[in-house]
């Protein structure tokens, strides 16, 4: 639930009601098209953000392209160096 609440997801939602709000009355344009599917990128963007974050929190790997990817990697790199590390110990 907490996902849902995010800030970039929130201002998607409100820039397409103001953007809705602007061009209900207007003629279509090439510029209300530009502007919706500007709006459209923005949204996807945000439910892809909220996405990655899901899968980072329930362990499940992001794409590469992700911001959350460096650091997942950086754990997984920190776990792996502590599997070796116990393992050699238990070598000894």
């Amino acid at each position: 639930m907490r996902y849902l609440f995010g800030s970039g997801l929130i201002g998607a939602i409100t820039a397409g009601l103001s953007l809705l709000r602007g061009t209900r009355d207007a003629p279509i344009t090439w510029r209300a098209v530009l502007a919706w599917i500007s709006w459209s990128i923005t949204l996807a963007l945000a439910i892809g953000a909220v996405v990655d974050m899901r899968r980072d929190a329930n362990g499940i790997t992001v794409a590469a392209d992700s911001p959350l990817a460096p650091k997942q990697n950086k754990r997984a790199d920190k776990q792996l160096k502590a599997i070796e590390k116990a393992a050699k110990a238990t070598q000894r």
